[in-house]
């Protein structure tokens, strides 16, 4: 399992185990599975989706932000697309 981390300047969005997550990469999406190498990666405006234990996605639309990989620990600093 991944411990995954989702905040934003107003919150935190989430925290918990998951099973992978999927994030809007500048270059284009990639998925963070677990034992993922360590990378710091900008995001861009889209959807972060997240697989919480059981199968159940859980999609976040994003204006952008950053995600953190290191020792099966994902954290998300993002704007949210709040409309």
């Amino acid at each position: 399992m991944l411990k995954l981390k989702i905040v934003s300047p107003e919150r935190i969005e989430f925290e918990g185990e998951v099973e992978s997550v999927l994030v809007p990469g500048t270059l284009g999406q990639f998925e963070i599975l677990v034992n993922h190498a360590p990378i710091i990666s900008l995001l861009d405006k889209g959807r972060v989706v997240y697989t919480l234990p059981g199968g159940e996605k859980k999609p976040l639309d994003i204006c952008g932000g950053f995600v953190e990989v290191q020792k099966n620990v994902v954290s998300l600093c993002i704007e949210i697309n709040e409309e």
